[in-house]
């Protein structure tokens, strides 16, 4: 059983589910951010080989949720691929599984810093971003405040300890008038959520809710410095 968490962003319930992606149910939209398909195999030619395994990895968890939550459409929020030439090495199963999901859900890929340009074959709609009601969706976050904003990039993680044991997740964050959301990709690392480059988006107490095995944990409320 998946307990998803359900939150409101700028008027708009949001469902933070448990593998990294939102759902908005009024709209029917799944977001996804940096799924930076082929990271592994962008390090082979400076002699660190890595499992090219992630795509696959990646790819299959976003089958997962999307047969799941049944959306209309999926939104990527940009860093889809991890560089300008990893849609010519990914693997033909993987092809096929995005083609296969583009039967299943519209597919609407936000341009990154990574991925400005999707590769042509790709199928699906481009944007730099898109709104859905009282949400704004695009890839990095405006440090001036846009209600409504939900945005990716940044590869949020929070540390709690409890019992002695220090854990750290990747992880949502919002104020309810933004929404970051965590890196999806197998091989995405992450930015704690007390950064300089996090902590100047908020002008007030904010949360981060941290994924589990199967379900969101709300982290007690922090503050912006």
């Amino acid at each position: 059983m998946w307990n998803d968490l359900i939150i409101t962003v700028n008027g708009e319930a949001v469902l933070l589910d448990p593998q990294g992606v939102a759902f908005l149910p009024a709209h029917g939209v799944l977001v996804v951010a940096d799924m930076h398909f082929e990271k592994g195999t962008s390090y082979a030619p400076s002699g660190q080989l890595l499992p090219p395994y992630d795509s696959r990895a990646t790819l299959l968890k976003l089958v997962e949720v999307v047969g799941r939550h049944r959306p209309a459409k999926v939104i990527a929020l940009g860093d889809s691929f991890h560089d300008s030439e990893a849609g010519g090495r990914l693997g033909p199963e993987e092809r096929s599984m995005l083609e296969a999901l583009a039967r299943v859900a519209d597919l609407l890929w936000i341009a990154g810093n990574h991925d400005p340009k999707a590769p042509g074959w790709l199928g699906g709609e481009r944007a730099e971003e898109v709104t859905l009601g009282g949400l704004t969706l695009r890839h990095e976050p405006d440090l001036a405040l846009k209600l409504g904003e939900v945005a990716g990039h940044l590869h949020p993680c929070a540390t709690v300890t409890k019992w002695g044991r220090r854990v750290r997740r990747r992880c949502f964050l919002s104020d309810g008038l933004r929404l970051v959301l965590p890196s999806f990709g197998a091989y995405t690392g992450g930015l704690d959520v007390r950064e300089a480059p996090i902590m100047r988006l908020f002008t007030g107490p904010f949360h981060a809710y941290m994924l589990g095995q199967r379900r969101v944990y709300a982290v007690p409320q922090m503050q912006s410095a």
